[in-house]
């Protein structure tokens, strides 16, 4: 068995926010958008409100589990897409929650994992608005949570003392009322 998806020449997120560092914060949010629009499924490139199309698809939701810069795919005019799915079991509980199949399917060393997660909890799709919080804030900081500490000691920090990483430029680089 094998997926096919386009070729992505200009890499992912992860990458990208490496070389570039911190985007305007018009780029910024555009870049969110195409994440909450633009997602792969199963090798289809879907234009329903990306991660709600996941999140409200019938009958059975799709939690995604594993959103982080190097699972958002960066197209040839600019836009983010988010891939990288297929990788979690989930074993549903009720209507909207979920808990892993295989504890070991997630990276404990992944500082994009909400704790629920991490500490192998029942959930629900809020943990990728987690993730995506996470994201968002590397960003518009540009750099990861709680940079320099290594992404094992983040992953502690987020999920085991509950500490989140402090905004610190969104106060003073125009952006959006209601953003801050």
């Amino acid at each position: 068995m094998m997926i096919v998806l386009e070729y992505h020449p200009k890499g992912d997120l992860g990458s990208y926010l490496q070389k570039k560092g911190r985007l305007s914060p018009s780029k910024a949010l555009r870049f969110a958008l195409d994440i909450a629009r633009h997602i792969f499924f199963s090798g289809y490139f879907l234009v329903c409100r990306g991660m709600n199309y996941l999140h409200e698809c019938k009958p059975d939701p799709i939690i995604h589990c594993d959103l982080k810069p190097k699972n958002i795919l960066l197209d040839c005019v600019g836009q983010l897409k988010v891939a990288g799915f297929g990788l979690v079991k989930l074993s549903k509980l009720s209507p909207t929650k979920v808990k892993l199949s295989q504890a070991a399917s997630i990276d404990p060393s992944n500082l994009y994992v909400a704790p629920e997660v991490y500490k192998d909890e029942i959930f629900d799709r809020s943990i990728d608005a987690f993730s995506f919080g996470l994201v968002l804030y590397e960003k518009i900081e540009g750099a990861q949570p709680f940079h320099p500490k290594t992404p094992e000691e983040v992953a502690k920090m987020i999920c085991i003392e509950g500490m989140r990483p402090p905004f610190k430029l969104i106060k003073s680089k125009g952006y959006p009322t209601d953003l801050k």
